[in-house]
């Protein structure tokens, strides 16, 4: 099976989308277009309160690749 992503232009247009999802008995997922999960964002301020608190490890640009 597909799954397709929709972006409708406007309220009217979405429900359209999801009236017809519903005539043809397809499941509906909705998401906000910018939603993270939750467990990454958890990580993202884990690693923003790390770096604060001096726990972050600093590269020297030129052993980056070494």
């Amino acid at each position: 099976m597909t799954a397709l992503t929709i972006y409708p232009k406007n309220k009217e247009e979405e429900k359209m989308y999801l009236q017809l999802a519903k005539v043809l008995k397809s499941k509906v997922n909705r998401q906000p277009k910018d939603a993270y999960k939750p467990e990454f964002v958890k990580k993202i301020l884990k690693g923003q309160k790390e770096i604060r608190e001096g726990k972050g490890v600093k590269v020297n640009i030129e052993d980056l690749w070494k």
